[in-house]
């Protein structure tokens, strides 16, 4: 069981292949509860959003039987992604919703807590407070964290103090433009010399995801190299997000590192096959994509 923290969005998307028909339910906490809830897993959400879009998010989470509580403010939030042909993207603020205040005792008992904002709706007084009193696990995708606004565009940054706030976290999983903005090191270039420098502000595990490239995932003694799912990506939006539901959802069902994030790796390849949430993502068919992944090379120590 996972409850998903952070504002859904409803974005208009624009990609060199496709362009949605006006604004379409996203959201980093949002895509990650979807998956998760598609595989199978019990799963909860957080987060807040306007009256404008509340019948459209609920629709989908009563459709998956997600619980969640929803914190009503003056409008939802969104973006407009204009992405390049080499998968780059601009983000233009269309709405923002309010800050997130509260964390439901319901949802204490549940295994696991993902932390997914979208543009600094959670603070870190809210995470170092529910750290306190969770003690389950806390998985961070940190994107929300290292926006700002400019404008109408978003600026990414390195907030103040961000080392304290990862090393409450259990997992932490940034891309490749978080973990520069994070580390100042290209993943690219060195990733993990990157991974080592996350880690050693105290999370537990690290997962790097490198679009196209895979992902490396390191626990402080081993570098776990996973594979793409090589397929044709019509949209990547909300692949890390769907990439952390399907890590999730195999983690808390016993895998190891390595199988986990095999698994989340072809959950994500599942998303950018499709546009918007209605991606049809199933346990036997991204089990059917693992069997064909390359076979683990050889884990090399640090």
């Amino acid at each position: 069981m996972i409850c998903a923290i952070g504002n859904p969005v409803f974005d208009d998307i624009r990609t060199p292949r496709i362009s949605t028909d006006g604004r379409v339910l996203s959201g980093c906490s949002t895509n990650a509860a979807l998956a998760y809830a598609r595989l199978g897993g019990k799963t909860a959400m957080v987060g807040s959003l306007g009256l404008d879009h509340r019948a459209g998010l609920e629709e989908y989470l009563q459709k998956y039987g997600i619980e969640y509580q929803l914190e009503t403010c003056p409008e939802s939030g969104g973006f407009k992604l204009d992405y390049d042909e080499r998968g780059d993207r601009d983000l233009t603020v269309l709405g923002i919703a309010d800050p997130i205040t509260d964390f439901p005792e319901r949802f204490s008992s549940y295994d696991a807590v993902l932390i997914g904002p979208i543009l600094q709706e959670i603070t870190t007084d809210y995470i170092f407070k529910l750290r306190e009193r969770y003690d389950g696990v806390m998985f961070l995708d940190p994107q929300g964290l290292l926006r700002r606004l400019d404008g109408d565009e978003i600026d990414h940054f390195r907030p103040d103090g961000i080392e304290k706030v990862i090393g409450v976290f259990d997992y932490v999983k940034p891309n490749e433009l978080e973990t520069k903005v994070l580390t100042g090191i290209d993943p690219r270039q060195d990733v993990r010399a990157a991974a080592k420098k996350i880690k050693s502000w105290g999370p537990k595990i690290v997962i790097i995801t490198l679009a196209e490239a895979g992902s490396v995932i390191y626990d402080g003694q081993e570098f776990i190299d996973i594979p793409p799912f090589v397929t044709d990506a019509i949209d990547p939006t909300g692949a890390g997000d769907t990439y952390a539901g399907g890590f999730l959802f195999a983690r808390l069902s016993g895998a190891d590192l390595e199988s986990a994030g095999r698994f989340a790796s072809c959950t994500s390849s599942v998303m950018i096959e499709h546009v918007g949430p209605d991606f049809p993502l199933t346990r036997e068919e991204v089990q059917r994509r693992v069997e064909t992944l390359p076979q683990p090379s050889d884990v090399r120590i640090s």
